[in-house]
């Protein structure tokens, strides 16, 4: 099963069209995709792999081989309630938290911040382009998720260690990812993740040339009723080698409202004596239209009685 491969290079000249229907498939079908020439600085992203690896290699691999998690696969059961990760999480946006994280060098916090700056442009490109196909004006999205402070963006910085009894334990346990876009740098030599397809999992390979993975959380579910999907994903633990993921979460600020776009939602609250009446004169021509006039009408009905 070939993931949808979106080349951002395509998106300017006779290829946009096709580019475009490419996205809006992956984003209701699959809920996951690559980005390639997406225009992050591939040395940047090189080097945030170095630093962030040294920083576990240094400060974080001892602890957890001591930790009760990797204690626990001793009597050789299956745990089904811890995942094998050793992780830590940074706030970018409204506000940082990266200057009071313990032991992260000064050259990894540099290198963060400036590979974040990118990647959030990269984010809100991608947000919109999602609403250029789903028919919403160009910065919905990102209103949507502003509330009064704007997006909320983090990163996850994720090891999945080698792990001695892969059987027993996930690397981390099948979920969906509450917020809104996820942009992945992941190891380029180890696997691992899988995303939920068609009733199976499909192995996501390592990243290649620094493609960008993404997927769509909970959030963007919402927000296009039901159109672009959140998918269930778990990362399987491996005997050979340790993991890295680094994964960038562009959602909503913890005080944003959200709902389903009302240009999305369905009609409703008519009677169906009045659907007839249009369907009548509109049977032969496409339904979209007809879905807006019934809600055209059932709003005025609605402002008429409240």
């Amino acid at each position: 099963m070939e993931i949808p491969m979106i080349d951002f290079d395509k998106l300017d000249g006779e290829n946009r069209a096709e580019t475009m229907a490419l996205l809006h498939q992956a984003c209701e079908k699959w809920g996951f995709f690559q980005i390639e020439n997406h225009g992050v600085d591939k040395k940047l992203m090189e080097k945030v792999k170095h630093l962030v690896n040294g920083h576990y290699e240094e400060s974080m691999k001892r602890s957890f081989y001591e930790s009760w998690i990797a204690k626990a696969l001793e009597d050789k059961e299956t745990r089904s309630n811890i995942d094998w990760e050793s992780s830590f999480f940074i706030w970018h946006r409204p506000t940082s938290n990266i200057d009071g994280l313990m032991n992260l060098s000064e050259d990894l916090r540099k290198t963060m911040d400036e590979y974040i700056a990118q990647l959030v442009k990269l984010a809100e490109k991608l947000s919109e382009l999602m609403c250029e196909n789903l028919g919403l004006k160009k910065g919905y999205i990102r209103e949507a998720f502003s509330g009064n402070a704007g997006p909320s963006v983090g990163t996850k910085v994720a090891k999945y260690p080698q792990c001695p009894r892969p059987e027993l334990v996930r690397g981390l346990r099948e979920h969906t990812d509450a917020g809104g876009i996820i942009l992945l740098l992941q190891d380029d030599q180890v696997p691992g993740l899988e995303f939920f397809k068609d009733g199976e999992w499909v192995v996501i390979p390592p990243s290649k040339n620094n493609t960008i993975f993404v997927n769509t959380g909970d959030q963007i579910e919402i927000l296009s009723n039901g159109r672009y999907k959140s998918t269930l994903h778990r990362v399987m633990a491996d005997k050979n080698g340790s993991r890295l993921s680094i994964a960038t979460f562009y959602n909503p600020s913890g005080d944003a409202i959200i709902s389903p776009a009302p240009k999305l939602l369905y009609p409703n609250h008519f009677r169906f004596q009045d659907y007839l009446k249009l369907y009548a004169t509109t049977k032969f021509a496409d339904k979209g239209p007809r879905f807006e006039s019934m809600k055209n009408m059932a709003n005025e009905h609605h402002s008429l009685h409240a």
